[in-house]
């Protein structure tokens, strides 16, 4: 019965004179998420609102699920579009969707009409007050509450009368591409994909780089993190993936380092890596999954040493997050179940028996300088070898 979708937005209405660019921006989204939903639906602007329209047979529930992935989108209003046929004739498809909509009526509503469209002959209160009256002739199980309807019906008049009573939350948040693009160092692990779909809800384009150890980590370990791309990418739209051959560069610091130091140093080779790959692919700054404490590598010492090799600033979502929170997030959002399959990634392969919690930058660095004869080409090699996958 529902001909199109309201789509409601929050912060882009304060966006000012800029508005249009991040209204455009959550159409283009909209229209990218709906195409994998049968049927041709047409998204369109108007007067402050955005439209879907949609084709005669389609699939209710996938558009809906399509639309619940859109950052920027804070409600769907499935609505039934009419034409001005006088009052007469809307009272009787408000009545019509009151039937269909509510098959039991012994509940309380209100009406809220707005009229765009100012030629129209009645205002928005002698809308209200008749269409009340209208409704409960027809319907005397109902009774009015302006306080606290349990159905809020509004009645928006514009070139078409939209009626609707439903608000499907959306994800919150800004459309993505509207705040720029960054790199989400990827592991199969639980937090980073949440790390990603969270700065990603901020309006972030989402690249991903990922280091793959073979034989130490298995082909199904990558296409674990492809699985868990493909995820993200359901929220920030395609993902470039870049999987990086790490193996001859942890072999090289478990050869020539301390075992204790061996995690954070890893860690600066990772992050000086997705730094190059980042400025290569015109990113502005790093995503990781880090938390406070979670690990030997998150203690705030270890997460010192770690950013100390990036120049590009460090996103880190969910650097206040227990572990709890982290797993709703990913129970939300569908990757928990592909996080949490037994295929380890390179960072639990090599990881040290007793790790240092709390390094020192100036004997870190002291440590690395036993591998000056290679690294630096190793890690070229790394970087100009790497594969790229396209998740979407």
């Amino acid at each position: 019965m529902y001909q199109a979708f309201l789509i409601k937005y929050g912060e882009i209405g304060i966006k000012g004179k800029n508005r249009y660019l991040f209204e455009d921006a959550l159409v283009k989204q909209i229209r990218h998420a709906l195409k994998p939903v049968e049927g041709e639906f047409k998204v369109s602007k108007e007067q402050g609102r955005i439209y879907v329209a949609c084709p005669q047979d389609y699939d209710y529930d996938d558009a809906v699920e399509a639309l619940q992935r859109v950052f920027g989108i804070v409600g769907i209003c499935p609505t039934v579009c009419v034409e001005d046929e006088g009052f007469d004739k809307l009272a009787q498809d408000v009545l019509a969707y009151m039937d269909d909509v509510y098959p039991d009526k012994n509940m309380s509503f209100k009406v809220c009409a707005r009229r765009a469209r100012k030629n129209y002959p009645m205002d928005s209160m002698e809308i209200n007050a008749k269409m009340g009256h209208r409704i409960l002739e027809a319907y005397p199980q109902l009774h009015v509450d302006v306080h606290n309807p349990q159905i809020m019906l509004t009645i928006e008049v514009r070139e078409k009368i939209y009626i609707y009573s439903e608000i499907i939350p959306g994800p919150g948040g800004m459309p993505v591409g509207t705040n720029g693009k960054c790199m989400l160092l990827l592991s199969g692990g639980i937090d980073s994909p949440v790390a990603g779909y969270m700065v990603a809800k901020r309006g972030v384009k989402i690249d991903a780089v990922y280091f793959h150890a073979p034989p130490y980590t298995s082909e199904r370990a990558k296409q674990k993190v492809v699985d868990l791309a493909s995820q993200v990418a359901k929220y920030s739209g395609p993902v470039y993936l870049y999987v990086v051959n790490f193996t001859d560069i942890q072999l090289y610091i478990y050869d020539k380092c301390p075992h204790d130091e061996l995690t954070i140093i890893m860690r600066r080779y990772m992050m000086r890596i997705a730094e190059e790959l980042a400025r290569k692919n015109e990113a502005l700054g790093l995503i990781t999954g880090e938390s406070i404490g979670q690990v030997a590598s998150q203690t705030v010492q270890s997460l010192a040493a770690t950013n100390e090799v990036c120049t590009m600033p460090v996103f880190r979502p969910l650097i206040a997050f227990d572990k709890q929170d982290i797993i709703d997030i990913a129970e939300k959002i569908g990757t928990f179940e592909t996080s949490i399959q037994p295929y380890e990634d390179c960072c639990t392969i090599f990881v040290a028996k007793h790790p240092v919690t709390k390094p020192s930058i100036p004997v870190i660095k002291r440590s690395e300088k036993k591998l000056e004869e290679k690294i630096e080409e190793m890690v070229a090699q790394a970087i100009e070898t790497a594969e790229c996958v396209i998740v979407s």
